[in-house]
């Protein structure tokens, strides 16, 4: 499949700009149908954030909840232990000091006054392939909208540090388009990696399973400045199942990926295996 309808993106607003005249809300909801939410793990000054609201504050209602500072691989860990700020930045913005699962929770379930049509996540500083989905606080956060019963999409760029985060911003809107123009019949979750090269280099799209990495690298040892000991988390392992009809194989290929995603973690392949394990020890139990 090809990626189109690009067209062009509106000037991605940066932080420090002067802020800009923002509607009240009932205005917004007699010019959009949609309202849209957005989060991120990079923090609410992340340059990926701001060219996905630059990419589609035309299109929808758009409101961007997101961490205060980077919460990268914090997963879909909430924030139980103690109450959470919000602040209005510069930028309209919302800044939680919490993390990504967070804002999305704190934003479905009372902050916002509403339900969102769609939630967003992203534009990362880097890949989420395979494994990845896991640790990542980018899908968290598309995660937790899912669970609250919304469509919802993470976005990722393959490199880190990212250097083509208008090539993002053009798959952002086209696949927002999309979602404008045929709505989902239910709820869904997508994990969507973007090549991190020019737009006229990228060669469309490609629907596909989540691939697997080898083991991550060991830590390291290393040591604070008054000569405490510390232990340093190893790199990603390279990826080792990366056949064409994975992430990691369409990346490569310089496609976009997109891969649905399930929280149901079953196996439900070993259900039976399992059953008769179960019955077999039991046999086997001391009288």
């Amino acid at each position: 499949m090809q990626l189109g309808g690009y067209g062009s993106i509106p000037r991605v607003k940066k932080l420090g700009d002067e802020p800009t005249k923002r509607v009240d809300r009932y205005t917004l909801s007699i010019i959009f149908d949609v309202r849209i939410l957005v989060s991120n793990d990079d923090g609410f000054q992340a340059p990926g954030l701001a060219a996905l609201v630059g990419a589609i504050s035309d299109l929808a209602d758009v409101t961007v909840v997101a961490p205060s500072r980077d919460r990268s691989a914090t997963s879909n860990s909430i924030t139980v232990s103690r109450p959470l700020s919000i602040e209005r930045a510069e930028n309209g913005f919302y800044s939680v000091d919490g993390k990504p699962a967070d804002c999305v929770h704190i934003a479905v379930t009372g902050f916002l006054g509403f339900k969102p049509d769609l939630v967003l996540s992203g534009i990362n500083n880097g890949s989420n392939l395979g494994d990845d989905t896991i640790y990542s606080g980018t899908v968290a956060a598309a995660m937790e909208g899912f669970l609250l019963g919304i469509p919802a999409i993470a976005f990722s760029m393959t490199h880190k540090p990212a250097a083509h985060f208008e090539t993002g911003a053009a798959v952002v809107r086209a696949l927002v388009q999309r979602v404008l123009a045929s709505p989902p019949r239910e709820a869904w979750l997508l994990n969507v990696n973007i090549p991190d090269v020019p737009r006229d280099m990228l060669r469309g799209e490609k629907v596909v399973r989540l691939g697997k990495r080898h083991q991550a690298e060991p830590v390291s040892r290393v040591y604070a400045a008054n000569g405490v000991e510390q232990w340093k988390i190893g790199g990603v392992g390279p990826a080792a199942d990366a056949g064409p009809d994975t992430d990691f194989g369409a990346i490569a290929e310089n496609y976009v990926s997109i891969s649905p995603l399930t929280v149901d973690l079953t196996a439900h392949q070993s259900l039976a295996a399992v059953a008769e394990w179960c019955g077999r020890a039991s046999n086997a139990r001391p009288a």
